[in-house]
């Protein structure tokens, strides 16, 4: 092969593609949000400790047989949630709670391989942009520690409690919420660079980071709330069960032991969290829009209005099962919409 040519072809294996790879990481961050949105139903339904064991291969299989399935449903009859609360559940019951746990898991393997098999086609085509291959191996690694993240709560749930802590519940919500928001940034970052290549990686601005732990504290007590069905103590708004600050809140030993597991009081601060929140990210939507981000600006705005009467009207319906699923995937859109929105304050370019 005459040497022009051969360099020709080496130059086309080892050309940049931030549009291709920005498209990709927005895809994997669709699936992050069915991930989520499939977790929130696991969790409502109370199936998330149906499958009692952790196959990272094998597991990917449901079972196939009769036999299979009366093995499965053995092994959850040996746990305490099977043994206090689902003594005397039908098969047909448990292959219900067994789906949803499943395809969650399935789902995690499903992102594991949209993630790291173009991941590494993109590199062996040397089509990574300078700086970006680090922090797209961080985002594989953090997406396989997800999985262990997922089983360590699970298993939480398997030998003395009838759920999975709630602390452990809340690292595994907020982790998969991170990598969501690595996603949209890094793909944003992907898709300045396409448009201009003088455009440089945006930076977390001050105010970005005020409201980025404001809607921390929020999403944690929303964990919170789930993993202790805390949503179950009062289904009145504004007021609950007649009073501002709730009856019921007993004293656990510390201020950190109480704010992290009365019940009670965990719902009265995520309740009223909420507005704090909802005020600091339509600041970050103003700043956002007179950053040129529009789009940016109108998503945020309307993922937290909604998700201010989404929570309100789960509180008021009793935690009606889909609105409680559409109020955690319109959390994960104000992740996403979020770190648009931050992102755009704080692109610059050469």
């Amino acid at each position: 092969m005459p040497a022009s040519l051969s360099q020709s072809a080496f130059s086309r294996r080892s050309s940049p593609r931030p549009r291709s790879i920005a498209a990709w990481l927005l895809a994997v961050a669709v699936l992050v949000f069915a991930m989520v949105v499939v977790g929130g139903i696991t969790r409502l339904t109370e199936s998330g400790l149906s499958i009692t064991e952790w196959k990272p291969i094998s597991g990917a299989l449901p079972p196939l047989s009769h036999a299979d399935w009366m093995d499965a449903f053995e092994k959850y009859k040996q746990i305490p949630e099977y043994r206090e609360i689902n003594k005397g559940m039908s098969l047909s019951d448990f292959q219900f709670i067994f789906f949803w746990e499943w395809t969650h898991r399935l789902l995690g393997r499903v992102i594991g391989l949209a993630f790291a098999l173009p991941l590494a086609w993109f590199a062996w085509k040397r089509a990574i942009p300078a700086g970006y291959g680090p922090r797209l191996f961080a985002l594989l690694m953090l997406g396989g520690l997800q999985g262990a993240i997922g089983w360590w709560m699970v298993a939480s749930g398997l030998s003395v409690r009838t759920d999975v802590s709630h602390y452990r519940l809340a690292v595994h919500l907020l982790t998969a919420l991170f990598v969501l928001a690595g996603l949209v940034w890094t793909a944003l970052d992907l898709l300045g660079q396409a448009a201009d290549t003088r455009a440089l990686p945006a930076r977390l601005k001050g105010f970005a980071v005020l409201a980025a732990l404001v809607l921390f504290v929020q999403l944690l007590f929303g964990a919170y709330t789930a993993g202790l069905n805390a949503g179950y103590v009062a289904n009145t708004w504004p007021l609950m069960n007649d009073h501002f600050f709730p009856e019921g809140v007993q004293w656990l030993g510390s201020l950190w032991s109480t704010v992290s597991n009365d019940p009670f009081l965990i719902h009265f601060i995520h309740r009223w969290w909420a507005f704090v929140t909802a005020g600091v990210l339509i600041l970050l939507a103003r700043r956002a829009k007179r950053a040129g981000a529009r789009g940016a600006s109108i998503a945020l705005n309307a993922s937290v209005g909604t998700q201010v009467l989404l929570g309100i009207a789960t509180v008021i319906s009793g935690i009606a099962l889909p609105l409680a699923v559409l109020h955690q995937a319109v959390g994960a859109l104000v992740v996403a919409s979020a770190a648009w929105s931050a992102h755009a304050i704080g692109a610059k370019r050469r």
